[in-house]
């Protein structure tokens, strides 16, 4: 019996220990995801490239290259063309994955874009791979 006691309070100790060390790592984990998606200036996008972020301003312009080869959707934020602080990439193969045509329905609305920055001839650029990548802020 005494033998059985020992076991169940070895058991319940090591249990004591892995809640501890789970709890631990789902802490830096959480932590490490929140830094992953900080909120940043659009003015500040081209100092973070490779970093995800979130951007919120207002889309001024956008255009379907439908024509091109490449038939990519560009949305122009914070400014209008050439002016933009940063372009929105839309894939073709992505722009299935948007319920409204996203060179229409954005433009003009304040909204917010979360994905990584990568740089396109010394412009931030934020690829979109689906509506899940912006939301519509608001209105005040």
């Amino acid at each position: 019996m005494e033998n059985t006691s020992k076991k169940l309070l070895n058991f319940t100790k090591n249990l004591i220990i892995m809640k501890k060390v789970l709890s631990a790592v789902l802490f830096v984990g959480m932590g490490l995801y929140a830094s992953a998606q900080q909120q940043i200036k659009i003015e500040d996008a081209a100092q973070h490239e490779g970093d995800s972020v979130t951007i919120c301003s207002k889309v001024y312009g956008g255009r379907y290259m439908s024509n091109s080869a490449s038939a990519i959707t560009l949305l122009n934020v914070g400014g209008l063309y050439p002016n933009a602080l940063l372009t929105i990439l839309i894939k073709p193969n992505n722009r299935a994955a948007f319920t409204n045509k996203p060179e229409e329905f954005y433009v003009g609305k304040d909204v917010c874009i979360t994905g990584k920055i990568i740089m396109f001839k010394g412009k931030p650029e934020i690829e979109l791979f689906s509506e899940k990548g912006i939301s519509i802020n608001p209105e005040p």
